[in-house]
């Protein structure tokens, strides 16, 4: 036998009042919800936001403080000796800040130069060299106060380990079979050229830069000389013994040490102070997220806990403010 038509009825009533206790249910839950993301800092209405700028994130690590959670992305351009250690830190501070996504540039400290002086997106400058920071200040693209000195290297001579050479040093550099040797442009190259002037081996000149690979050959007796582009290839055209000596940096040798030998440790009197510094650089494509990301990596990377890290890559780390 069917229901009645009562019996209906207080089913239907039921159900209407069930569906709408749990309405109001939802929409008080949705109101506290919104009054404790509200309390929280955030924003009602925009749950996912993270902190106001100006807010410090705990656990963000020594030498630097946390602004925002907004993904972003920054631009640093590194010399190439930098590359590993610095990849290193780039790894270490994601750890804390998954969300900043750090793109490196890594070439010699000339071409960067120029990049950055042609529009390139920049907002991170590590120089291996003060003449290139020099020029950049001077064409007022480093943010005011934000030049720091951060490490100090050493050119040295190297060759492959079974090479057999006859050369010691840079006053013997003659008697190599073949030479790598970077461009006047590159740091190191300059750096090389200077101590070659300074041991009376290059004619005297105002500029050491200026030097060309040719000149150079034809003061060392027409040794072959090979040209790089940057430091890193000149290790590599050693390592590989495509080149029989180079000149590089100490801390290249890193990772290195089975493969190279260092003939000799060049003076700072030869070749002049061997430091680098860094800045924060005028980027007017930045938005405010990526700006503040830009800032703390950099007081990261001058940070002593960085200082650390750099100093098992063979970086001095003693250096002038």
């Amino acid at each position: 036998m069917g229901r009645t038509e009562s019996e209906k009825n207080r089913k239907r009533k039921k159900g209407i009042k069930s569906g709408w206790m749990q309405n109001c249910l939802a929409v008080m839950l949705v109101l506290t919800l919104a009054a404790g993301v509200t309390g929280c800092g955030g924003k009602a209405g925009n749950p996912s936001k993270g902190p106001e700028a100006g807010e410090t994130i705990e656990g963000a690590g020594s030498g630097e403080s946390k602004e925002a959670l907004t993904e972003t992305e920054i631009q640093v351009f590194i010399a190439a000796s930098l590359n590993r250690v610095m990849t290193d830190l780039a790894e270490r501070y994601q750890k804390m800040h998954p969300e900043v996504k750090i793109v490196f540039h890594a070439d010699s400290s000339g071409t960067l130069l120029t990049q950055i002086q042609e529009g390139y997106e920049c907002d991170i400058f590590f120089s291996a060299a003060q003449k290139q920071m020099d020029i950049l200040e001077g064409d007022g693209l480093v943010k005011e106060g934000s030049r720091k000195n951060v490490v100090n290297n050493q050119v040295v001579v190297l060759t492959r380990k079974d090479s057999g050479t006859k050369v010691q040093g840079l006053f013997n550099l003659k008697d190599a079979d073949s030479i790598a040797l970077a461009g006047g442009s590159v740091p190191v190259g300059k750096y090389t050229r200077q101590a070659l002037v300074n041991l009376g081996i290059c004619g005297e000149t105002e500029d050491a830069s200026k030097i060309t690979a040719r000149e150079v050959s034809e003061a060392l007796g027409g040794v072959e000389i090979s040209e790089m582009d940057n430091v890193s290839k000149v290790l590599i055209a050693v390592a590989e013994g495509a080149c029989q000596v180079g000149t590089t940096y100490y801390s290249d040798i890193y990772g290195y040490e089975e493969q190279v030998e260092i003939l000799e440790q060049v003076s700072n009197e030869l070749t002049g102070e061997v430091s680098y510094p860094i800045c924060l650089v005028q980027n007017p494509e930045a938005e405010e997220a990526q700006a503040l990301a830009a800032e703390a990596f950099f007081q990261y990377v001058v940070s002593e806990e960085a200082k650390e890290v750099f100093a098992a890559y063979y970086f001095d780390t003693d250096t002038e403010p």
